[in-house]
C-alpha cells in the first residue's frame, strides 16, 4: 500500500476561543483530486491554509510526503497554490506573474525562465499572453494564469481555493476540464476547496464533508456515492441541494 501524499492527524484549528474543527484526521493519496466541502464558516479555507503552510493549527500535525508541512519562510515550496481570486499581481504582466517563483527560488538564466513561462501558459491554454496585464484577462483566464503560476516549480501537488468561484458556467466547465487534463497527463495531485457541486461530481475522486455543529468530518468518500447512497440524511441533502438541510450552502 502506498504512503499518502498528505497525512492529517488529530488536527484542531481556529482562533483564540473559537474552534472551527477539532481532532480531524484524513489522508490524500498521490495523484487524486481531493475536495474539501462544507457550509460557510465550517473552516474549509482555514484548513486549506494550514495544509499549504500559510497558517498553523492549534493542535495536530500535517505531513506532506512524510515530512511536516513546510512554510513559505523555510525554503522553496514543494507545492503550488491558486487563491480564490487568482491573486495575480496587477503591476506585473502575466508572464512576470508566472515567472515570480522561478526568479525567487531558482538561479535559472532569463532565457530558461522565459521558456518555462511560455510552456506553462501553453499548458493552460494561454499561449501568447505573457505580455498582457492581468486586467486584460477574463475571470477564467485569470484562474488559468494562476494555475500556470502554481505549476512554475513543477510541483506534484497544487492547492486550489474555490477555483470556479465567480465564473460563468462555460468558463467553470473549461476550468474543470483543465484540472482533469493536468491530473491525468502530468499526475498532479489537486486538493481543492469548493462549493460548486457540478465541479465536485465531475472532477473529485474523493472528498471530506465538514460539519459546523460537531466541528468534525461528517462524511468522506466518493461524492457521487455519498450523494446517492449515504445513510446520513444531512449528507444526502447536502449533495442533492435540498434546502431543508442545515448543511445547505447559502
Amino acid at each position: 500500500m502506498s504512503t499518502p501524499l498528505i497525512t492529517v492527524d488529530a488536527l484542531t484549528l481556529g482562533w483564540g476561543d473559537l474552534i472551527l474543527l477539532k481532532d480531524v484526521s484524513f489522508a490524500v493519496e498521490r495523484g487524486e483530486i481531493f475536495a474539501i466541502l462544507g457550509p460557510s464558516g465550517c473552516g474549509k479555507s482555514t484548513l486549506l491554509r494550514i495544509l499549504s503552510g500559510l497558517d498553523e493549527p492549534m493542535a495536530g500535525t500535517v505531513e506532506i510526503e512524510g515530512v511536516g508541512a513546510p512554510t513559505l519562510e523555510v525554503g522553496r515550496p514543494t507545492y503550488g497554490v491558486m487563491f480564490q481570486s487568482g491573486a495575480l499581481f496587477g503591476s506585473m504582466t502575466v508572464g512576470e506573474n508566472v515567472a515570480l517563483a522561478l526568479t525567487e527560488w531558482t538561479d535559472l538564466p532569463r532565457s530558461a525562465v522565459s521558456a518555462i513561462v511560455r510552456s506553462k501558459l501553453r499548458l493552460v491554454g494561454l499561449q501568447g499572453s505573457e505580455y498582457l496585464q492581468p486586467s486584460q484577462l477574463s475571470g477564467g483566464m485569470k484562474k488559468r494564469a494562476a494555475i500556470a503560476r502554481a505549476m512554475a516549480l513543477e510541483p506534484d501537488l497544487i492547492f486550489l481555493d474555490e477555483p470556479s468561484a465567480g465564473l460563468d458556467p462555460v468558463s467553470a466547465a473549461e476550468l474543470d476540464e483543465l484540472i482533469l487534463t493536468l491530473n491525468a497527463h502530468l499526475g498532479i495531485t489537486f486538493v481543492l476547496v469548493t462549493h460548486e457541486l457540478a465541479s465536485i461530481f465531475k472532477i473529485a475522486k474523493r472528498c471530506i464533508l465538514l460539519d459546523r455543529p460537531t466541528q468534525s468530518i461528517l462524511a468522506r468518500g466518493d461524492p457521487r456515492e455519498l450523494r446517492d447512497n449515504s445513510e446520513v440524511p444531512d449528507v444526502r441533502d447536502f449533495f442533492n441541494r435540498l434546502t431543508h438541510s442545515p448543511l445547505e450552502e447559502t
